[in-house]
């Protein structure tokens, strides 16, 4: 006669975990977990949480823009408006301390996201750095394009030069007044134009700048001289 055999109710393996009684019995259910325990360490956790989801939707968007799957005119306010969040965030000293680099936040939390990290890197949308071609869009050298448009590019352009000249050469001070002129001119146009790298190039050197350091005084008066030229060439192609 054979002797039942008793199955265990699942396979047994090195992982397994066996529950300790005397641990668990001082866990309740029931009790909430804190993750903070002062309103202070709740704002930061939730900045910190804040930033976590811009990234996340930043890299969402950067790859939904590259497949096609969104426009150019729904991309770039986004991205503009996901940026702006990032960086007013990262404004208040102690969720800066607490993040400290982006490297070291992406390490933290053992995430990777690439394209969001290259787009926060810039600081600028991809429309601002090569310009999409739209058939829709004003054209520069062609009579199509907004004057009121045209008018708010060139004021863009004084104001930003005229900082320059006032002495204005802090980070916080400057990469506002040059995301206004790039936001401008493409406004105008979708075309490239003869200075338009030099502005993307400085908006990226100010961006990987923290916000109260300032220029050299040989950079300004690079960047005085290449925003410049940008804004004589620009006007120039308007008539």
């Amino acid at each position: 006669m054979n002797t039942p055999q008793h199955f265990q109710p699942y396979a047994p393996s090195p992982y397994s975990y066996t529950p300790n009684p005397t641990s668990a019995a001082t866990i309740s259910l029931d009790e909430e977990v804190k993750l903070s325990n002062t309103p202070q360490q709740r704002e930061l956790n939730e900045s910190l949480a804040e930033i976590y989801s811009i990234i996340v939707a930043l890299d969402f968007l950067e790859k939904a823009f590259v497949r096609d799957s969104i426009t150019q005119d729904e991309y770039t306010p986004t991205c503009l408006r996901l940026l702006g969040q990032y960086k007013i965030i990262l404004k208040n000293p102690t969720v800066s301390s607490a993040f400290g680099s982006l490297e070291d936040f992406k390490k933290t939390y053992d995430i990777d996201y690439p394209a969001a990290t290259e787009r926060l890197k810039i600081g600028v949308p991809a429309t601002f750095e090569q310009p999409v071609h739209s058939t829709s869009g004003p054209v520069l050298n062609q009579q199509v394009y907004s004057a009121k448009a045209a008018a708010q590019a060139t004021q863009s352009f004084i104001t930003f030069l005229d900082a320059l000249r006032l002495g204005w050469t802090a980070k916080d001070q400057l990469h506002p007044l040059l995301s206004d002129v790039i936001t401008a001119v493409n406004a105008v146009t979708t075309q490239e134009f003869e200075g338009r790298a030099k502005i993307v190039h400085w908006l990226i050197h100010l961006n990987q700048m923290k916000a109260e350091e300032e220029i050299s005084e040989t950079d300004k008066r690079q960047l005085l001289f290449d925003i410049e030229q940008a804004y004589n060439v620009f006007f120039r192609d308007l008539k």
